[in-house]
């Protein structure tokens, strides 16, 4: 069990049938009345963030959040395929779970799958990556002011901006946080 008044930020918690993470606390004590904990918590199925405000005393218990290692396979339909690294079962997780920046993830690439009470609800790619442009507009001679960008078509069908000296073939590092061009590889 962890009280409101323990929370900190990272924290995992179970409220409502739901897991949550705490984004930001404030623990506030007023010149009269109750102390409080305003708090900013993120629902790790959906995404969404709310703003709440608990008592020091109110009680949750622990969320267990587990982060399994495995390795994307292929997509057919609607489903993708990943497997265990250690028992070497295939697991399809469905499209709708899958973020936006998915589209960075090639085959065989390993990556974590995050589950809640056997319920997979989110894929987490390595940080970075480094993919191959398949189609570059070759750069114009003269276009060489600060921060010019085009954009290009990488191996996994995903655009991006990056600047004008990448060609195609070129290998570029990604950040699949921001879904940015970093440098070439």
């Amino acid at each position: 069990m962890v009280s409101a008044g323990d929370f900190r930020n990272g924290v995992t918690f179970e409220m409502d049938g739901s897991a949550y993470q705490i984004i930001e606390f404030q623990h506030v004590k007023p010149g009269k009345g109750a102390a409080f904990v305003r708090t900013k918590i993120r629902n790790m199925i959906s995404g969404s963030v709310l703003e709440r405000v608990f008592s020091p005393s109110d009680k949750f218990q622990e969320a267990f959040v587990e982060r399994k290692e495995m390795q994307y396979l292929y997509n057919k339909d609607n489903l993708y395929y990943f497997m265990d690294n250690e028992t070497y079962e295939t697991v399809p997780i469905n499209k709708d779970v899958l973020d936006a920046n998915f589209k960075f993830a090639k085959e065989n690439m390993g990556m974590k799958i995050m589950s809640f009470k056997g319920s997979v609800f989110g894929v987490e790619l390595p940080f970075f990556v480094i993919l191959e442009v398949t189609h570059a507009e070759p750069g114009v001679k003269g276009d060489t002011a600060t921060n010019v960008t085009k954009l290009v078509t990488l191996e996994t069908g995903a655009e991006i901006k990056v600047p004008m000296f990448i060609n195609e073939g070129d290998k570029i590092k990604i950040d699949t946080r921001t879904g940015e061009y970093m440098e070439r590889a």
